[in-house]
């Protein structure tokens, strides 16, 4: 009989803590995570509790003396957490798929041996969550993508990647909030804005947060 994965701690420096967790890349498991973190969130000495995929960010208000302690609350309260369902908004975006931007379409369809026309249906269908804010100011991680349209990231990232790019690393999708480098293959974009840091929360989307892609257009 194989042994329970344990979750992974490591030390961020001096400032923070990540708590990684054994598991499946699915919406109760990252449930879980949403409900760890906002039981962490009330623990002392604690400044943010910080979802990410399958995981977990604690920043300290000042570096714990010794982190025996942290580690087995931490450790107990992931064995305790239940799923915690985040009522968010239901965003609708529209997307042009393909095009300069969305230049990776072509690669997904041939990968898959699906036609851009099936691609692009298939991305579009689901209701898709926001797992965690990540990557860069305002990026959202979304589950909830069909499988078939899994491939695996670039070999080689791109420098600069289109602000808006929708696109697909392995079996996730995320939009890109700004410029900058990518391992993942754009297939779209849209001209949703997801950060402004003069607006009173920043980033537009959260945590349980769900959005739908409505196709605009394709371009060949």
């Amino acid at each position: 009989m194989t042994a329970p994965t344990l979750p992974r701690i490591s030390l961020l420096g001096t400032t923070a803590l990540l708590f990684e967790t054994p598991g499946a890349f699915d919406l109760a498991h990252q449930r879980r995570i949403w409900a760890l973190a906002a039981a962490a969130s009330k623990w002392p000495g604690i400044r943010e509790a910080i979802p990410g995929i399958t995981n977990l960010m604690l920043t300290f208000e000042t570096p714990p003396r010794s982190m025996d302690g942290l580690v087995r609350t931490l450790r107990e309260g992931w064995d305790e957490a239940q799923e915690l369902a985040i009522e968010g908004r239901q965003i609708e975006l529209p997307v042009t798929y393909g095009g300069e931007i969305g230049s990776s379409l072509q690669s997904v369809a041939d990968y898959t041996g699906l036609s851009i026309d099936d691609v692009v249906s298939i991305h579009a269908a689901p209701l898709y969550t926001v797992f965690a804010l990540g990557s860069h100011p305002g990026y959202c991680y979304l589950g909830g993508m069909d499988p078939q349209i899994t491939i695996p990231r670039r070999q080689t990232p791109l420098q600069r990647a289109a602000g808006g790019s929708v696109s697909i690393g392995g079996s996730q999708t995320g939009v890109s909030a700004s410029p900058g480098p990518s391992g993942w293959h754009a297939i779209g974009h849209t001209t949703w804005t997801f950060f402004n840091p003069s607006w009173p929360v920043p980033a537009a989307l959260a945590p349980g947060d769900t959005i739908r892609f409505k196709i605009e257009r394709v371009i060949r």
